[in-house]
């Protein structure tokens, strides 16, 4: 069976907290967990440690699941409001754990807040404001993206679209890293999709597969995760 490691969600402490939430908590949230469990893999959550090397050593590939912001001292510069400053802690781990599944030519996914990880941890930066792709509708929120011809996905899929998908975000990537091609992008121009130019997987979109599930219009899926767990086999 593949095995999967995905990096946590971190809850922090807040004022006033009591009990476990006065403890940092690590969480997969559940839609994420099920569609990778929807195939033959095992997952692995990969709490905070100082062992990165070794979880790129002992399993198969990576996901990098959403949540909060990158925070913009991460690509040097300052955040423009005060809400917008990030997780650094996440940050920096999940930047060591690309590195270390990389650099032993293990498969990575980027999943949202993943695909900006990644495009940082390789080199390039983001927008800290999109307001045209920000919503409170979570999973309800949806646009449209074209694949870019000749890409990857464009080959996965045999198609560019245009196709529907579940989008919430109001950071995205503004300087591409350099090791990254585009693979698909919103009608407003946006990059939504971005693939590793190297010999090893690692391909990231902005938007929620995980969220589609069979929805007419949407883009399924299924192929990228098959893609994604081949790479892992392989």
């Amino acid at each position: 069976m593949t095995r999967i490691g995905i990096s946590p969600r971190l809850l922090h402490p807040q004022p006033g907290a009591r009990g476990v939430f006065t403890k940092i908590l690590h969480y997969v949230e559940d839609g994420i967990a099920q569609w990778l469990q929807s195939r033959d893999a095992l997952l692995f959550v990969l709490p905070l440690s100082q062992r990165a090397a070794d979880y790129a050593l002992a399993l198969d590939g990576l996901v990098l699941q959403g949540g909060a912001d990158i925070s913009p001292l991460a690509y040097g510069e300052e955040p423009l409001k005060p809400e917008w400053a990030g997780d650094p802690l996440r940050d920096r781990y999940e930047i060591e754990l690309v590195r270390a599944f990389t650099a032993v030519a293990k498969p990575v996914l980027g999943i949202c807040r993943g695909a900006q990880l990644i495009n940082v941890a390789l080199g390039g930066s983001l927008h800290q404001d999109i307001a045209a792709h920000r919503s409170d509708e979570y999973d309800l929120h949806a646009h449209e993206v074209r694949l870019e011809p000749g890409s990857g996905l464009a080959r996965l899929y045999g198609e560019t679209g245009p196709r529907s998908v579940v989008s919430i975000h109001h950071q995205a990537i503004k300087r591409l890293a350099p090791d990254l091609e585009v693979e698909a992008r919103a009608e407003d121009g946006i990059i939504e999709a971005v693939r590793g130019t190297g010999a090893g997987y690692l391909c990231a979109v902005q938007w929620h597969p995980e969220f589609h599930g069979g929805r007419a219009g949407f883009l399924d899926g299924g192929p990228l995760l098959d893609e994604f767990l081949q790479a892992a086999r392989a």
